[in-house]
């Protein structure tokens, strides 16, 4: 799947998102929408990174402190 894909479905997404909201105003989306892709990004990385922190942090960019900050939040540490 191309970053393009990825971001129509996004799209695809919030559109459904705020057609089901039917004229009520979203509150928190930002937060809400890093939060929701961000735990299932966080376990297929560790899934494939063989649950290696070091690896999965250089994967995604960031420093294995803050990678296990994040599994704390999402409550992903074995």
């Amino acid at each position: 799947m191309s970053k393009k894909q990825i971001e129509e479905c996004v799209r695809a997404s919030l559109e459904s998102y705020f057609r089901d909201l039917r004229g009520t105003e979203p509150d928190g989306m930002y937060e809400m929408l890093v939060k929701v892709v961000e735990k299932p990004l966080l376990e297929v990385v560790m899934s494939k990174a063989d649950n290696n922190q070091s690896r999965a942090a250089e994967w995604l960019g960031l420093n294995r402190n803050t990678l296990r900050k994040k599994l704390i939040e999402h409550k992903l540490l074995k």
